[in-house]
């Protein structure tokens, strides 16, 4: 083998899955057609929980270093999502460019001995019994292969998954313009996002967002097209004086590129030894800011499983649960951009059916309930209790429980030192701690997974069955 894991894609999404790779040792190569990043914003930030995710990887702060700001609060269709509240350290959207992002994993993939092979273009594979067999410039063989290349997949088309969902009805143009003050000087600040956004009765809609350096901005707009056509300089102009009369001036278009409501999800995850992650299993509108998020969360529950099938130490199985348990969650995001759509058109139903949401959405607890759901906070893979769900992040001592898993290991605490004597043979694999309380009351211990999520709580049976399930056999 050449290689362990080869990974299609450096977006965001594959070189996630390769550092989490990287990180447990497992050999990756990660290869990408493009020969350097575009430089275009594409997407612009971090939901909580992927915030969360970053930090369990002590990477978060690398990441709020290079971000343009911060946004206390999301939306739905437009209607505003109060993240005050929500169980987490980060009740905001970290702002950031998400050619920013692949930098922050590009310099951690390098750090970790991964490799980039840039200029490298999938156009073939073939699996077998014992691994895959990529062809491109040169042939390259390894155990398993990850398509992170995106919705137009190639690794997705050559698999031969199905792709079902619904058509494009309308496309919306995406550009980064360089503004001059017009009337009105242009905003300066993240938060200035609402402020700036324009609807029109029609449905049509447009909105100018900073994206970190001056002069630089962000113009989104839809104006009722139906179908993908080049972008040019003159209809960007013409958008712009359309939603914002002269309070701008059009300096340069630096990209351009327009997105559809399309929405589709394949029907697998896995085949054999290829799997599918981020835009390459599911894509859909970009409504309420959550694909990026989405597929970084992929990426981390897929990492750690194949790390530890490809070290031996959990069988094949082990690799069924990614589809069994993020199939789930990428089609409950299909659906409520599906509903989002809904609630932008045009139309007296529509409309009515905005106000009636919105009064809905006045409830605090209705609104936390969406704001849980569009943030990742709210991913529940089931099991009693806190079986499933993330572990919320808590002080332990000095420092937060987040910090114990920047390794890559799963983490067993309890309340009671009973608990953590089973635990000493998966010592290399599983940081077992006392703590004085555990974010749930009446619970006093808790096996949580690499990715963060609960496997086991008491009571029930002991804590081995489950280190045995989710770590492989002691030693």
């Amino acid at each position: 083998m050449d290689t362990d894991v080869i990974v299609a894609g450096a977006g965001p999404v594959g070189l996630a899955l390769a550092t989490e790779l990287a990180l447990a040792g497992t050999r990756v190569v990660v290869i990408e057609g493009l020969a350097e990043r575009s430089g275009q914003s594409k997407a612009m930030n971090l939901q909580p929980r992927t915030a969360e995710v970053l930090d369990l990887r002590g990477l978060l702060s690398r990441a709020d270093g290079r971000s343009i700001g911060r946004i206390d609060e999301g939306h739905f269709a437009g209607i505003p999502l109060s993240y005050e509240g929500l169980d987490t350290r980060y009740p905001y959207q970290v702002g950031i460019l998400q050619g920013r992002i692949e930098a922050v994993l590009e310099e951690r993939l390098a750090e970790l001995g991964g490799e980039l092979r840039r200029g490298w273009e999938l156009s073939g594979f073939e699996q077998d019994a014992e691994g895959v067999t990529v062809r491109g410039p040169e042939t390259l063989r390894a155990r398993y292969l990850a398509g992170c290349d995106g919705g137009r997949s190639t690794v997705r088309e050559l698999l031969g998954v199905e792709f079902p969902g619904t058509e494009a009805t309308r496309y919306t143009t995406i550009t980064d313009v360089v503004l001059g003050a017009g009337t009105e000087e242009p905003p300066t600040g993240w938060t200035t996002m609402g402020r700036t956004r324009r609807r029109r009765a029609d449905g049509s809609f447009a909105s100018v967002i900073p994206i970190g350096e001056p002069g630089l901005y962000r113009l989104v707009y839809f104006d009722g097209l139906s179908e993908r056509t080049e972008v040019t300089g003159e209809e960007v102009a013409a958008a712009l004086r359309t939603f914002y009369g002269e309070e701008y001036e059009l300096l340069e278009v630096r990209h351009a590129s327009r997105f559809s409501d399309a929405s589709r999800q394949a029907a697998r995850y896995r085949a054999g030894r290829v799997f599918l992650a981020g835009d390459a299993a599911h894509i859909h509108p970009p409504a309420g800011g959550q694909g990026l998020n989405l597929g970084v969360q992929d990426a981390l529950n897929l990492g750690w499983k194949v790390a530890a099938v490809v070290s031996g130490r959990m069988p094949e199985t082990l690799l069924d649960t990614y589809h069994a348990e993020r199939h789930p969650v990428g089609a409950r995001v299909l659906d409520n951009t599906r509903a989002q759509g809904a609630l932008s058109a045009s139309g007296l139903e529509c409309t009515a059916l905005r106000k009636v949401l919105a009064e809905l959405l006045d409830v605090p607890e209705a609104n936390r309930a969406i704001a849980a759901m569009i943030t990742g906070l709210d991913i529940d893979y089931g099991g009693p209790g806190p079986t499933g769900t993330r572990l919320p992040d808590f002080r332990i001592g000095a420092g937060w429980a987040s910090g114990l898993f920047h390794s890559g290991h799963g983490v067993l605490l309890a309340t009671d030192e009973r608990h953590l004597a089973p635990a000493k043979p998966w010592a290399d694999r599983v940081t077992a701690l006392l703590v004085d309380e555990l974010p749930w009351p009446d619970v006093e211990a808790a096996l949580v997974r690499p990715d963060g999520y609960v496997c086991w709580t008491p009571p029930g049976e002991a804590v081995s069955p489950a280190l045995r399930a989710w770590f492989g056999e002691a030693g």
